[in-house]
């Protein structure tokens, strides 16, 4: 028999053509969609369905298990093509059907191909627009006319704000009431999941995450995250340190690269946790940067700087371009040349996971301030991440040149205290 929990059970219940499942981490969201997808491959024998993913990787690193344990469970044979991205159904010893899958990326190559039924996997972590024009082409691959066939969508998806399955699936039913026929949504939490996940996974989570990420992470609701100040987990007061650095110790310094603008917020370490304490605001250019850092914290033997204390950089990737001063040079072989040991990722995060990460440290859904700033040290720094708003685009606002401090923060902080992440297969 299947191995469902309440809400999956509610979602493969709804009779609508269009069902959504929108929950959150650990909540199953994969395990259910396969688990739509098995119901069609068991009730329509011949014609085929189709899954949906952000990206190839996500197919082959979580569907193709999940259906294989969701198939499984319902006593289903799968064999799964993976160099075709296909996945072929067997029962009872005979084939039934196949599933055909397509990364979201270029919705542009959704083409070719019908099928009775759809499972489009974490759709709003797309752009809007890229996930309009991938419902679009998704939903034209829909026309098998057979009696009594829906040719229907199932969505599952982490809500990521306001986007588009919001847009479809309730905003759009409020203005339209009469297509509430067609539409049914479910929301799910990770607690309703729990007895399926490892006994640390929420703790892990609610240690991770700031307190609004768990309502959408955790709590699978619809939560506007691109509204306001962007580091709303930074108090001034309550994150305040007076640390100061101390003679020899390493100092961790997070920098960012722009010419005339060029930012470095310098921190310590206490007990392990990180501890803002100083500031360099517009440096002229890398050479500038390496001159100050080596004034302030190593010593000047009456020739040269000598080095009396660990300077660890932690640098925008995009240093690792030709656009020093030197432009034989990149920045970051600049840093190095220096005698500062250097931590450079081969890109930049995504901007959403370094900010994350920045409102865990300042606040995690415990209360736990764990990353603290000196203010009087850091007085430009401390402004900008009470001062710093998303733009209407949707990402952090770079007009009002408070994007830089925070910037150069964020690459320490990311890298070394990064939001802890599980793969589940079969209850992503």
């Amino acid at each position: 028999m299947p191995t469902l929990n309440v809400p999956q059970g509610r979602f493969l219940q709804l009779p609508h053509k269009f069902r959504g499942f929108v929950a959150g981490f650990g909540s199953g969201k994969t395990w259910v969609g396969c688990a739509g997808l098995l119901q069609h491959v068991l009730k329509w024998p011949g014609i085929d369905s189709g899954y949906f993913a952000p990206t190839y990787p996500q197919i082959r690193d979580i569907f193709f298990p999940t259906i294989e344990e969701v198939a499984h469970d319902w006593g289903v044979k799968v064999r799964v093509k993976v160099s075709d991205k296909e996945v072929d159904y067997y029962w009872g010893g005979r084939y039934r059907s196949t599933t055909i899958c397509r990364s979201m990326d270029n919705p542009s190559t959704i083409v070719g191909f019908k099928i009775g039924h759809a499972l489009v996997d974490e759709l709003d972590v797309l752009a809007l627009a890229k996930a309009q024009h991938a419902w679009r082409k998704i939903i034209a691959r829909m026309r098998f006319k057979v009696d009594g066939l829906k040719n229907g969508v199932d969505v599952t998806t982490t809500p990521e704000g306001f986007k588009f399955v919001y847009q479809q699936f309730v905003k759009q039913l409020r203005e339209k009431p009469h297509l509430a026929n067609l539409y049914g949504l479910v929301q799910a939490s990770t607690f309703q999941n729990e007895l399926n996940l490892p006994a640390d996974y929420i703790p892990s989570l609610m240690e991770s995450y700031p307190e609004q990420l768990i309502r959408a992470y955790l709590n699978g609701q619809f939560v506007n995250l691109t509204a306001g100040t962007i580091y709303t987990a930074y108090d001034r007061a309550l994150n305040a340190s007076k640390e100061t650095v101390q003679a020899g110790e390493p100092i961790f310094v997070g920098m960012d690269f722009n010419v005339g603008k060029m930012s470095a917020i310098v921190h310590v370490k206490r007990l392990g946790l990180p501890h803002a304490v100083d500031e360099i605001v517009n440096g002229y250019d890398t050479p500038d940067m390496v001159r100050q850092l080596k004034e302030r914290y190593w010593l000047f033997d009456g020739k040269d700087y000598r080095n009396t204390r660990q300077i660890r950089i932690y640098p925008d990737a995009s240093g690792d371009s030709r656009k020093s001063v030197n432009a034989s040079l990149t920045d970051i072989a600049l840093l190095k040349q220096a005698g500062f040991s250097v931590h450079a990722p081969d890109a930049n995060p995504p901007v959403k996971d370094r900010i994350n990460c920045m409102n865990a440290m300042f606040r995690n859904a415990q209360g736990q301030r764990r990353y603290l700033v000196n203010a009087d040290r850091c007085p430009t720094y401390a402004d900008d991440l009470e001062q710093q708003v998303w733009g209407d685009n949707g990402e952090p606002d770079k007009k009002a040149g408070n994007d830089h401090r925070p910037d150069a923060g964020g690459y320490f902080i990311h890298h070394e205290y990064p939001i802890k992440r599980y793969s589940l297969a079969g209850v992503s």
